[in-house]
């Protein structure tokens, strides 16, 4: 029997034409599994480093339908945003003609893959009966007071001529091209993710079935901290600075106040020449430097002093460039003693530094300004802290919160790090927010019934920093919905992370035209049972999804009883080859056209699944596709030679004949342990080939019974059958099955044929092995070492001398000490 890439074609045909993929939703029958891959950006085709995301996905799927589970495992396109726009741009064609390209090219290679999906249910976030649901999710949460428009400092990407929300900016640079993200104010639409901050926190508890770090990942980003917000009032002035401290502990050694450039305070203060220009260069810094170790900070002393609520002391009153904006409330008191940017910066403008936490490893000794060698930021006991000296910083802390509270100089609070989801952007390519203004209304929602507002296809959409809609009348002039007046719409568009936010939803119901999905049929399927995609999304795509999930329960159009959208998550490593993530740009992208043209899909497929753990960043290494073919032509060939196999089918079982029997039992364990925990691809297919070694040998032994020998082969070809699908069917074909091998149940083991009547151990002397002895499963093991003692080798070399220690490990070894 022969594997080359006529045989993909055929069961390719075969499983559309049987529809084995294709699901009913309202009428299923057994019990429900759906698996969901995370749906691809359509800019560019395929290449094999993302092909292991849908391999691994669809290995899932398939082992799922074996064991006998409705499986709903569809696929669309996460077509708007700028990944498509920009490539459209590059080759100086239509975002719409591109995309489509791209996705019918894709659909080719997944399917030439073997990748098997419910494809009546494919969705496409750019066509207007999904947008037009995107609006309405927009106008529900507007409805709510969810989603609302303000002026503010904005991360702006000059490359992208757009701006990026928070989760958008990784290390200070935009996410998709790695240029530096500078700030920018801009009137933007919001929508309010921080009203859900303790719910997408608390949930996390339900969710113990994602990946530890990805939890962790969640939980920093949202960053609930609990503090103190303390009034530093302003010298001279009925004024107060409200700064937020974690530390409320150390509160005796803030010797300086500092401000981010954006503080409402500062507008009083532009007069000054030199510190509207501190502020103008502050505000162009590129926040990724501020990010850095070796940041220099800079700051600008604004004349201005506050009082230290507890010293009583006039502390200067600092503009800083290394105070982030976003988080507490842009004033920071500043401890130099246990704060390390505070100290770097307190030691280059000579300002007072003063050790209030006694330090078990003292750096320096404090004697005035700048002599402490570092800071200390840890914990410990209090000094130079006026009735509060001797007790440690948690007992300090509650002290010292509940006396500030009792003489109103400070309340304990909670501030979080999650900032609300900025989703206006100037590009072309996105759903257009369904708003327009009016002289006399004000801001409108459109109507539901006047959905979508369609995006008009004659535009210029080159990047210019402002939206391309802007410039299109037809579009943009319109009346308003309350009083029929001239109107402007919206030109700004929504961030694609709004369409993938709710999509898996949209599957359900992907050809409802009156609703965005039926309730009912949402509520049977949610949520997802195994999600499977990058790392990447841990935060953004994520985060959003599961706010947006837990706004539609509150809508009432999800019932559940879970508060989470994904139940599952696998994250993938990824393919590198030559110790770097594929690019074109680098080179080293490898196409799959020739390995299918080659070696066949299923070699492929099973190279992508053996390469490694598959959690694990894994270097793809051709060789690797020439060992997997040659596997698959050894698990061929024992079909041809069960095809001539005459050995009689009689007598006692042999003890080959238990070997295999015991061997195949253990494997469709193992394999099906592998499957179900941690998707170990690598090792389940390990222990395929191991079962398919020992067939051979037990072949070769001579006294195999036939039908032993089939049980073998046909095992194999089940437990392939999520690997390997084209093989695997191939050879459930020429058993004479006319139905497909994903018809018959996964294989379940028996404990009896797991039971080992001898076992082999190897018996060292002296760290090094002299034999191998074949006992009773049952023996003692004063039994196993007496047999071991008398073998001829290790006699020989004890020489008559008895042993000084014979240590046995059961199953194992016997190591004897000579």
């Amino acid at each position: 029997m022969e594997y080359d890439k006529s045989v993909d074609k055929k069961w390719q045909d075969f499983w559309k034409e049987q529809g084995i993929f294709n699901v009913d939703v309202k009428n299923n029958k057994k019990e429900k599994c759906y698996c969901l891959v995370m749906f691809p950006y359509p800019s560019s085709e395929l290449h094999v480093g993302h092909a292991r995301n849908y391999v691994i996905g669809d290995a899932v799927s398939r082992f799922k339908i074996m064991q006998g589970l409705d499986v709903l495992s569809p696929m669309g396109w996460d077509a708007f945003g700028l990944p498509a726009e920009n490539q459209a741009i590059k080759r100086k064609i239509h975002p719409k003609a591109w995309t489509a390209t791209n996705i019918k090219r894709i659909t080719e290679q997944l399917n030439s893959w073997g990748i098997g999906y419910d494809w009546p249910r494919e969705i496409t976030t750019c066509l207007s009966d999904y947008y037009k649901w995107t609006q309405w999710l927009f106008l529900k949460l507007y409805e709510k007071g969810l989603a609302y428009r303000k002026e503010a400092a904005v991360n702006w990407c000059c490359s992208c001529k757009t701006v990026l929300a928070n989760e958008q900016v990784i290390n200070g640079e935009c996410e998709r091209c790695s240029t530096d993200v500078e700030q920018k104010k801009l009137r933007q639409w919001f929508f309010k993710i921080t009203d859900y901050a303790d719910r997408l926190l608390d949930d996390l508890e339900h969710l113990n079935l994602w990946p530890q770090r990805v939890r962790l990942m969640q939980e920093n980003w949202i960053g609930k901290s609990w503090g103190v917000e303390i009034d530093f009032a302003v010298d001279g002035s009925d004024e107060k600075l409200k700064c937020f401290t974690t530390r409320v502990d150390t509160i005796f050694g803030a010797t300086f106040v500092a401000l981010n450039w954006e503080h409402s305070f500062i507008e009083k203060l532009l007069d000054n020449q030199d510190i509207r220009a501190f502020v103008e260069k502050t505000k162009n810094n590129p926040v990724s430097a501020k990010l850095m170790d070796n940041f220099e900070k800079e700051g600008i002393f604004t004349g201005k002093y506050a009082i230290n609520p507890m010293t009583k002391e006039k502390i200067p009153i600092w503009i800083a460039n290394y105070i982030l904006s976003g988080y507490g409330t842009g004033a920071i008191m500043c401890v130099p003693a246990h704060d390390s940017r505070d100290f770097e910066f307190a030691q280059k403008y000579k300002l007072p530094i003063t050790e209030v936490i006694s330090n078990p490893k003292p750096a320096g000794v404090d004697d005035g300004v700048g002599s402490l060698k570092q800071s200390y930021e840890g914990e410990g006991i209090l000094i130079n802290s006026g009735d509060f000296n001797k007790i440690s910083s948690q007992e300090a802390k509650t002290k010292i919160a509940e006396y500030m509270e009792s003489n109103n100089i400070g309340k304990r609070t909670v501030k979080y790090k999650l900032r609300d989801w900025l989703i206006s952007r100037q590009r072309y390519w996105g759903a257009p927010i369904p708003i327009v203004y009016c002289d006399d209304c004000g801001e409108v929602g459109v109507p539901e019934k006047d959905l979508p507002v369609r995006l008009p296809e004659d535009v210029e959409f080159l990047p210019t920093g402002q939206s391309p809609l802007t410039y299109v009348d037809d579009f943009k002039e319109t009346n308003c919905p309350k009083c029929a007046g001239k109107a402007r719409r919206e030109t700004d568009t929504m961030d694609t992370f709004v369409d993938s936010s709710w999509y898996y939803l949209r599957y359900i119901s992907p050809k409802e035209n009156d609703k965005a999905f039926i309730t009912k049929d949402v509520s049977k399927w949610l949520p997802v049972d195994q999600y499977i995609g990058g790392v990447e999304h841990a935060i953004l795509h994520l985060m959003y999804s599961r706010f947006i999930y837990k706004f539609l329960i509150d809508l009432g159009v999800v019932e559940t009883n879970f508060p989470e959208p994904f139940k599952r998550l696998f994250t993938q490593g990824m393919i590198v080859k030559d110790g770097a993530k594929m690019s074109k740009s680098k080179g080293n992208v490898v196409a799959p056209d020739y390995i299918l043209e080659k070696y066949g899909c299923d070699t492929m497929r099973l190279y992508i699944l053996f390469m490694g753990p598959p959690e694990k960043d894994a270097e793809w290494q051709d060789e690797g596709l020439q060992g997997c073919r040659r596997f698959i032509q050894r698990v061929l060939r024992l079909v041809d030679i069960l095809s001539e196999y005459k050995a009689p089918d009689e007598g006692e079982l042999r003890t080959c004949e238990k070997e295999l029997l015991r061997k195949i039992h253990s494997t469709i364990k193992s394999v099906t342990v592998d499957l179900e925990g941690s998707f170990q691809f690598n090792t389940a297919i390990s222990r395929i080939m191991e079962l398919v070694n020992q067939t051979y040998k037990s072949i070769g032994d001579g006294k195999l019974r036939k039908n032993i020998l089939k049980q073998s082969v046909e095992t194999i070809s089940l437990l392939l059958a999520p690997f390997t699908p084209h093989v695997s069917e191939e050879i459930n074909a020429s058993f004479g099955n006319k139905f497909s091998i994903f018809s018959k149940t996964w294989p379940k083991f028996e404990e009896k044929y797991l039971y080992q009547e001898e076992i082999e151990l190897a018996v060292l002397l002296n760290g090094k092995v002299r034999g191998k002895l074949m006992v009773n499963a049952n023996s003692s093991e004063e039994e196993i070492q007496a047999k071991a003692i008398k073998l001829e080798k290790v006699k020989t070399i004890l020489n008559g001398r008895p042993a000084k220690k014979i240590i046995y490990v059961p199953g194992k070894i016997v190591n004897i000490v000579g």
